[in-house]
């Protein structure tokens, strides 16, 4: 696979959605979780997509339950808990693994462009984060310390604003 539009993921509410639905947009994809001490970065991820959506981002987030079991839920409980507590609009997709045998194949992609701490190829966290350019290739990876807010002047100043 040579960019992030080669892939396709089932959103939440099981239809596959090929990324090339993205193409020419930077996307912030980001593994997601419901009941993670950085849950409430759904607040931050979802202001950004607010402010830039019309600039150029789109967010995109994929709940993961492999960290800690700290997204339980089913697809419908996870759509729920976004809507009510984040009021969340950004595309969130299916369920899915970001490390292991049984990882997604965007994620397989992700990690292999961009590595993490000391070179590390695994996701150590939820709300690990990956820039894509409109290219289709990722330019950073964040990790899940880093805010929305932080990441937000990354992306103003790629954006020109």
């Amino acid at each position: 696979m040579n960019s992030v539009y080669d892939f396709s993921a089932t959103d939440i509410d099981g239809r596959e959605r090929s990324l090339a639905e993205w193409r020419g947009r930077w996307l912030l994809i980001v593994n997601v979780a419901s009941r993670c001490g950085f849950t409430s970065q759904y607040e931050g991820l979802e202001a950004l997509w607010r402010a830039w959506r019309e600039r150029g981002l789109a967010v995109l987030g994929f709940p993961c339950d492999q960290f800690g079991h700290q997204e339980p839920g089913s697809e419908a409980e996870i759509r729920e808990f976004c809507s009510l507590n984040y009021d969340v609009s950004f595309p969130l997709f299916a369920k899915v693994e970001v490390n292991g045998a049984d990882a997604h194949p965007l994620y397989r992609w992700l990690k292999g462009q961009a590595r993490g701490v000391l070179g590390s190829e695994a996701i150590k966290w939820n709300f690990t984060k990956f820039l894509v350019g409109p290219e289709g290739q990722v330019v950073k990876r964040y990790a899940p310390t880093d805010t929305p807010e932080k990441i937000g002047r990354d992306i103003a100043a790629r954006l020109g604003a």
